[in-house]
């Protein structure tokens, strides 16, 4: 395969784990809180928040704005999941409990980030290859910088951009187009390397871009959807088995 004059890279799920199979994350936080949140136990308090948590950020307007504000969202989730839980009848947990619950969320999230296998590498590689490289990725500038300095990514690329220092993200438009400009490339000399089918398959398609879609979990595009990557791949360590050609003229 001929390789581009540009990448544009996504961060969550694509360079790091950050926000992979939530289920586990939530059975494991909730376990930890079972003596407080008796009688409710940790399994169905578990699967009434990821529920809650499914609905809540399929909103694509409610998803824009509450992504900048990810703790508060967080809480906002867990008093709704048990907002459906009490309609049984069982009383609610005190209003704390339920905050540092959704804290104890955020921080054990923050633990288990990881950067993926290769992810420096296959960064490194490209850029030694002459091509031009941007992250781009979605959510509040402070979170977003945190991570990339956590993880020493800054370095790696010739443009950083945040949603939340630009005040636009994907799958707007100008997100990508702007990502083009500052690098100084067309769509058709451009790879667009992500794990989210709308954001980073789908929009960047319509610009002409090719779209790479991170599937992390091997599942495959979801039955009825009628996106089509360019190319499917489990981890970008797939991506150091590219031909070592000079990038398309």
């Amino acid at each position: 395969m001929q390789l581009p004059r540009a990448i544009l890279f996504d961060l969550d799920e694509t360079l790091i784990s950050a926000y992979g199979r939530p289920e586990a994350a939530w059975a494991a936080v909730t376990a930890e809180f079972s003596e407080a949140l008796a009688p409710w136990s940790s399994a169905e308090i578990a699967a009434a928040i990821g529920a809650f948590a499914r609905d809540f950020w399929a909103d694509a307007d409610r998803h824009r704005i509450w992504r900048q504000r990810i703790g508060e969202a967080r809480r906002v989730i867990v008093a709704g999941a048990f907002d459906t839980l009490a309609a049984g009848g069982r009383p609610l947990p005190a209003a704390a409990v339920l905050h540092r619950l959704a804290d104890r969320f955020t921080a054990y999230r923050d633990e288990q980030m990881h950067l993926f296998p290769d992810a420096h590498a296959v960064v490194d590689g490209f850029r030694a290859l002459g091509i031009r490289l941007a992250l781009v990725t979605n959510g509040a500038a402070e979170a977003q910088r945190a991570k990339i300095a956590r993880f020493d990514l800054a370095h790696r690329f010739d443009h950083i951009q945040i949603e939340g220092e630009h005040g636009f993200g994907k799958p707007e438009e100008r997100a990508y187009r702007h990502a083009l400009q500052v690098l100084g490339v067309d769509p058709a000399e451009t790879w667009m390397v992500g794990d989210n089918l709308e954001w980073e398959v789908a929009a960047p398609q319509r610009l002409g871009i090719h779209a790479i879609w991170v599937d992390g979990t091997g599942d495959g595009v979801p039955s009825g959807s009628t996106i089509r990557p360019d190319r499917i791949i489990r981890a970008v360590a797939e991506l150091l088995t590219e031909a070592p050609d000079r990038t398309a003229a």
